[in-house]
């Protein structure tokens, strides 16, 4: 009887093994790879849709804006006076005029008036509602007016520049009135002018 033994210098090795575990992780990464290179194709179409989807939309806005200067084009003079009214009429129903006035009553020192303030202009900046006016103040004098005017475009919400300064004089005083050119920007815009805001517009414009 013959007995084969182990010898310390040719031990016995399992040569299956480890071609299995190499086999296996080739499949594993040959897997991943799969895997990514699919993602990868999915997010290239994604980004080729996209990207139609933008020019589509450029496309249209290209074609509604020609379109809407062929209709510019097309309005008679009094067509687009009217226009611009009514878009200036969206705006004035969207003003807060009550908040107007608590503005300027937060801006104006207790030695100055308000005399005069009418609406030249009514427009939007973006998001925003913005307001033209010719205002004037009454004032004994101009340091009280320079500090309103450093209130004013200190506070964010008005900017002012003097125009003009009016000597009045009466039997007892003597004070002057000073025109300003304001624009105000509130802090937010009202989507709807309430009853109150009505009231006190109607009451600006019939001043």
């Amino acid at each position: 009887m013959i007995t084969k033994l182990n010898l310390a210098s040719r031990p016995f090795r399992n040569r299956t093994l480890p071609y299995l575990i190499a086999l296996f992780l080739l499949g594993f990464a040959v897997s991943g790879a799969i895997l990514c290179f699919a993602k990868l194709r999915d997010i290239r179409e994604n980004n080729e849709f996209t990207k139609k989807q933008i020019t589509d939309i450029e496309g249209q806005l290209k074609d509604l804006n020609n379109k809407g200067e062929l209709v510019q084009q097309e309005l008679s003079p009094e067509q687009r006076a009217l226009l611009v009214g009514a878009h200036k009429l969206v705006a004035n129903k969207s003003f807060g005029w009550s908040r107007l006035f608590a503005d300027l009553e937060n801006n104006l020192p207790g030695s100055v008036s308000v005399s005069r303030i009418s609406v030249e202009n009514i427009f939007k900046d973006g998001d925003r509602i913005k307001a033209e006016l010719d205002f004037a103040v009454l004032s004994r004098d101009y340091q009280s007016v320079a500090e309103m005017i450093d209130r004013m475009n200190n506070s964010g919400v008005f900017k002012a520049e003097l125009r003009g300064q009016d000597l009045q004089k009466t039997d007892r005083l003597t004070y002057s009135e000073f025109t300003l050119h304001l624009i105000y920007t509130p802090y937010y815009s009202l989507p709807t002018a309430n009853s109150s805001d009505v009231a006190l517009e109607q009451q600006g414009g019939n001043q």
